[in-house]
């Protein structure tokens, strides 16, 4: 069984580790941390590996983060529209659509639903669905602008569609 780097078990590897990154020749290194320099030589080949491990993990953490961050903005987005539904501010809640839309479009590319050269289809969307009729109920005692507002969701829907 090989031996285990003494250096990898080091309480300062990280320290050891900087020295090497920052260029200082390996014979300083070993007297500024009282080790063997051949120990030091050696354990030079494991820092790409740390590197790399380290700047894969980093780059994990920063997606976690950013798509956290998506998932509250498109929450967000969420609740705005539900309150301008109920206060009955129909062209805000029209914007509000389109600012969730952007949302779930954004949180599908981030998860890998969506390729970024094609086109979707959000019209299919059950949330879509679902808000499409709560609009148009809510719009029931307005029958002009539910009618007006019907006739533009079908035709971005049929124009979706192509």
């Amino acid at each position: 069984m090989p031996r285990k780097c003494t250096i990898c078990e080091h309480e300062q590897v990280e320290e050891i580790n900087k020295e090497i990154v920052k260029g200082i020749p390996l014979r300083d290194i070993a007297n500024q941390f009282n080790v063997n320099h051949s120990t030091i030589y050696r354990h030079k080949d494991h820092i790409p590996q740390q590197l790399t491990k380290a700047k894969e993990a980093q780059d994990i953490a920063q997606a976690d983060n950013l798509l956290f961050q998506v998932e509250q903005l498109n929450e967000k987005a969420w609740e705005l529209l539900s309150k301008a539904e109920n206060s009955g501010q129909l062209k805000t809640a029209l914007q509000g659509i389109r600012e969730a839309k952007g949302c779930l479009e954004l949180l599908a590319k981030l998860q890998g639903e969506l390729q970024q050269e094609g086109t979707v289809n959000i019209t299919l969307a059950p949330e879509w669905m679902e808000l499409r009729q709560i609009i148009l109920q809510e719009l029931e005692p307005y029958p002009e602008a539910r009618f007006k507002l019907a006739e533009k969701i079908e035709e971005v829907e049929k124009n979706a569609g192509n």
